[in-house]
Order: C-alpha cells, then sequence, then structure tokens
C-alpha cells in the first residue's frame, strides 16, 4: 500500500502583490513534498489565496473593480508566482470557491449544533491591518500600536457571534506538551504554551454585514458575515474534498502544516479548537518560520526596501533563489537579504562551489577520456546528518550538509590533482585506470549530490544527473551558473 502523506501552506491575502516573504512556505513545503516524493510516499501538497475581508473590499473599490473580479485577477498573480517557486503543488484553493463556501457553512453548522458558537457584544481594539481582535493587554503592551503594521488599534463595539475555542484549552495544551500536536522550533512551542497559561479565549468569528460586507454569510443570519478564522483556516480540509468526498480521510490528519511565526496563535490555538468541535484529529507538525528582513530591517513600502522575488529568479535563476531562501534563511528563524550577499552566495557557492566543480570534472573526462566515465561505483558518503536535519524539518543544515560534500569533492580533486595523473600515463602503466578511478568517484559523488540537491534545487539536479549518469558526458556542458555582478564589483572588470 503506497504510504501518504498532506503538507500545508497558509494561504497568503492577496490584497498585494507577493514580495520576497511571500513564497517561504510554499517553498519550505515544496522541498518537503519532493523529499517525501523521493522517499516513495503519495504526497497532496495545498497552497491556495485568502480572498475575503475588508481590506480586498477596499482594495477592489480602489482599482474599479467589483470584489470578485478583484480577487480573479490577484490571484492569477499569486498562482503564476507560486508556479514559478517550482512549487510541486498537488492542490490549489481560493476562499471564494463555492465548494470550500458550502463546506465553511457545514462547518459552522457542525461547531454551532454542538453548542459552541454563541452570540455576544464586543468592545475593544482591533487592527484593521492583521484584520484581528486584541485584547486590552496585547494593546498596553503594543503602547496601543500594531507592531506589525505601525498603526494605532481601532476601538470597536459590535454584536458578534463567539465561538467557545476555550472549551478546548486542555485539551490543546496537553497535545502540544506531549507532541501529539508538535510545533517546530521547540522555543515556538514554548512561546505558545507561555501565551496561553491563562487558558485560550473564546473568539469572534463573525462581524455585522455593515461592517464587514465581503465574506461568507452566517447560516441563518444575513445580517452576519464570517470573520476570518472559520472561513481561512477551514481551507486546509476543505480542499480535500471535506466534507463530502471521502477521499479527504485518506489525507486528514495533515502531517505537516508550515506557518509563520506571526500566525501561529491562530493555527495553533484556534485552528485546533475548530478540529475538536467537529470531532477531526490535529495535525501533527506545524513547522515555524521566521521573516526575512532586508538589510536587517522589516520590509516595508514606506522605507522602500520591498523586494521583488520575479526580480531575483529572472536575473539569476530559479534555483539561485531556491538556494539562497533554503540556506541563508534559516528554516526555523528570522533570515536576512540583501542584494550583496544574494550575489556573493550566486557567484561564490554555487558558481565557484558547485558549477566550476561540475565543469571541471566534466570536462577531464571529456578530455582525458573522450567523454566516456567507465565504471562509478555508487559514492558512500554518509547520509546520516543529511537525513536527520530533513526529519528536524531543519533545511538550512540539510543543505549544508550537502555543501560539505560539495567542498570535500573540491577539495579531493585539489589533493589527487587527475590532470598531473593524466600527463604521467605514457610514462606509468598504472596512470589511466588510476585516472579512470579518480574521475568515476567525482562522478559518482556528483551524481549523489544531485540526488540529495533533488528537494532544493531541482533544475540544476536534473542537469548534473544528465550530464553524469548515462556514463557519457554530453560535449555542450552548458555553466550551471554563470557569473554575474550587477550588484558587486566584477574582479575581472578592467580597472578605471
Amino acid at each position: 500500500m503506497t504510504k501518504k502523506a498532506y503538507i500545508t501552506t497558509a494561504i497568503p491575502y492577496v490584497n498585494a502583490a507577493p514580495h520576497i516573504g511571500t513564497g517561504l512556505d510554499q517553498l519550505l513545503a515544496d522541498i518537503w513534498a519532493r523529499y517525501m516524493r523521493q522517499n516513495g510516499y503519495e504526497v497532496r501538497f495545498q497552497v491556495g489565496t485568502d480572498e475575503h475581508g475588508n481590506k480586498i473590499a477596499a482594495k477592489a473599490q480602489e482599482a474599479g473593480l467589483e470584489p470578485q473580479a478583484y480577487v480573479d485577477q490577484m490571484n492569477a498573480s499569486f498562482r503564476t508566482f507560486m508556479d514559478k517557486l517550482g512549487a510541486s503543488y498537488t492542490d490549489f484553493i481560493r476562499t471564494t470557491d463555492g465548494h470550500h463556501r458550502g463546506a465553511v457553512q457545514y462547518i459552522w453548522q457542525q461547531l454551532a449544533a454542538a453548542g459552541l458558537i454563541y452570540k455576544g457584544s464586543y468592545e475593544g481594539w482591533y487592527c484593521t491591518g492583521c484584520e484581528s481582535f486584541v485584547t486590552d493587554k496585547e494593546a498596553a503592551a503594543n503602547n496601543g500600536t500594531c507592531p506589525d503594521h505601525q498603526k494605532p488599534y481601532e476601538r470597536l463595539s459590535e454584536e458578534n457571534y463567539y465561538f467557545k475555542a476555550s472549551q478546548f484549552s486542555d485539551q490543546i495544551r496537553e497535545a502540544i506538551e506531549k507532541n501529539r500536536l508538535r510545533i517546530v522550533p521547540e522555543f515556538r512551542k514554548n512561546e505558545f504554551l507561555e501565551l496561553i497559561k491563562d487558558g485560550i479565549k473564546d473568539v469572534s468569528i463573525s462581524r455585522p454585514r455593515k461592517n464587514l460586507s465581503w465574506g461568507i454569510s452566517v447560516p441563518g443570519d444575513e445580517e452576519q458575515v464570517m470573520y476570518v478564522w472559520i472561513d481561512a483556516l477551514s481551507n486546509y480540509i476543505t480542499v480535500l474534498g471535506y466534507p463530502e468526498n471521502e477521499a479527504w480521510r485518506e489525507y486528514w490528519p495533515a502531517d505537516v502544516q508550515v506557518v509563520g511565526k506571526d500566525i501561529l496563535r491562530f493555527h495553533a490555538g484556534i485552528w485546533p479548537a475548530m478540529l475538536l468541535g467537529i470531532g477531526l484529529p490535529l495535525p501533527k507538525v506545524l513547522l515555524v518560520h521566521g521573516f526575512i528582513n532586508v538589510g536587517g530591517a522589516k520590509m516595508s513600502k514606506t522605507v522602500g526596501n520591498v523586494v521583488d522575488p520575479n526580480e531575483i529568479i529572472d536575473q539569476y535563476g530559479l534555483d539561485a533563489y531556491r538556494y539562497y531562501m533554503t540556506r541563508h534563511v534559516p528554516t526555523q528563524e528570522d533570515g536576512d537579504f540583501t542584494w550583496e550577499k544574494f550575489e556573493n552566495a550566486y557567484n561564490n557557492e554555487l558558481g565557484n562551489d558547485l558549477g566550476n566543480l561540475v565543469q571541471r570534472v566534466a570536462a577531464m573526462i571529456t578530455r582525458y577520456q573522450a567523454g566516456v566515465i567507465g565504471d562509478a561505483p555508487q559514492a558512500e558518503h554518509d547520509m546520516g546528518p543529511y537525513r536527520d536535519a530533513m526529519s528536524a524539518y531543519a533545511f538550512n543544515q540539510a543543505i549544508d550538509t550537502v555543501w560539505n560534500t560539495v567542498r570535500s569533492l573540491n577539495q579531493y580533486l585539489e589533493n589527487v590533482k587527475p590532470w598531473e595523473i593524466a600527463k604521467n600515463r605514457e610514462k606509468d602503466s598504472e596512470a589511466t585506470e588510476h585516472l579512470a578511478e579518480v574521475l568515476a568517484h567525482a562522478s559518482s559523488t556528483l551524481i549523489q549530490i544531485a540526488d540529495l540537491l533533488m528537494p532544493f534545487m531541482p533544475g540544476s539536479a536534473e542537469a548534473i544527473r544528465k550530464i553524469f549518469e548515462t556514463g557519457v558526458v554530453p560535449s555542450d556542458t552548458a555553466p550551471l551558473f554563470p557569473k554575474i555582478y550587477l550588484h558587486t564589483p566584477d574582479p575581472h572588470a578592467p580597472k578605471a
């Protein structure tokens, strides 16, 4: 029987164009999905777009469009971006999809039938940017201003429906403490447990239609519109066909749900409470990543430091983007991007370490052995550290281990000097065989490197395999990473 696995990503809000941090969920999920497929799993991999809410309605109005027309337009740009990232997703969901809307209303009705929804008045703080309510304690701690959006909280008073999330506080706390719902990394788990030490609070799950026009109607009450949580969080099961398509049961609970650190509390608190409320098991792992800063500062349109990922991919190639975002942005912590750091990594690590290595081995096999590799035994490098890092969802550490092999092979060639062995073939009868062994070892190691890089840099991995795995090196091997100097000095440029 085929082993099955399911990974999800937090669906981005489509009120602005994708930026460098937007694709982090999809990239990390794609690495895991490709790795699991390599290990024989049949993987479902969800991506999508969050398309309801006041910010969407406001943006649509600014653009002179109806909300549906606006989200159709924005959805296309996000889908194009996810495809450009090389995300090997199997399922794409929009919260405006007809099936999703109906399934969300069904979930609401289940929660209501279980006595978990009640009507109440809310008076307190609200962040328009986050589209979330804020406790007095949080508002005070942040001096009345949202730290993410740098805008003062608004004071609201309105009648809403509430979800009794508090009823599940003990079950959720125990599941997290005992790692039945595992939060990675551990320090995020501890942060969340501290946050809920006094219990999970009941949460507002609707707003009056006069205050929230663009969304899914509350079943049986047209004057109220569902708030983001019941709508957006439900996508992880509705995309599988829940509730009517029984195939959803083959994949739920999710093996890994990838989320940003800013939305952990919703995925570790409200989402598990919703699942418990409708009698479904909790996801197995929440993989929490950090933010990508630019030059040490948070990305901001006001500051003018927003980086367009399309520009990186168009100028340097997809695998260069995936490499930097995997190796130089720690999987479980904040990372930093500057064009200088990126270009140095591209030219020195991809260009010199890997690209030149592939090129020189291919060139020596072509020059000394007419392109024929000969008998290349399977490389036997220790895979333990790589597998351990992948199992810990520390993808930056996994690719570090691959780079250790890349650099070790470069050092091996410098020590053995196959070009010197080639010079001695006429004088030394054993030199030809020795040279063949050296180049065969280099070829088999590069094939193993390609296998290890497949989840991270699938295009480059495939290119390396094509050069070495047939036993005959093609005569037209182009450089994998030709040097580019757009943001750093070209050392070969003529001196002024």
